[in-house]
């Protein structure tokens, strides 16, 4: 069993950056393939970002060049550093882990955090 914790949401201007963290309990991150999705009001939630098993990086194209995802085995913890946020980009975050070896889709993911709140204001 995994569990995952959200940290580091919050309100921010347009234009600002936040660094979201996933604390997981149990297995190693590095078994996994961990992926941040987001789901705002009225819409599915969706796919931002994945760190494979091997380390392969994966992006929705809305959020190339300004969203970095990461990992620490040693914390293991999963990062989301978000910049040039808009606000668009309101949304709750989730972390989530796949016992696959690659996962992009919401049906591959096995575990899941309860989300945390980010929110841009124009």
């Amino acid at each position: 069993q995994v569990q995952l914790v959200e940290s580091g949401g919050g309100l921010v201007q347009a234009g600002g950056s936040l660094t979201l963290s996933c604390l997981s309990s149990g297995r190693t991150i590095s078994t996994y393939a961990m992926g941040w999705f987001r789901q705002a009001p009225g819409k599915e939630r969706e796919f931002v970002a994945g760190i494979m098993r091997s380390g392969s990086l994966y992006y929705a194209d809305a959020m190339k060049g300004r969203f970095t995802i990461s990992r620490v085995n040693a914390k293991n913890t999963v990062y989301l550093q978000m910049n040039n946020l808009k606000p668009e980009d309101t949304a709750v975050y989730y972390c989530a882990a796949s016992v696959l070896t690659r996962a992009t889709m919401n049906r591959n993911y096995d575990y899941w955090g309860q989300g945390i709140q980010v929110t841009v204001s124009s």
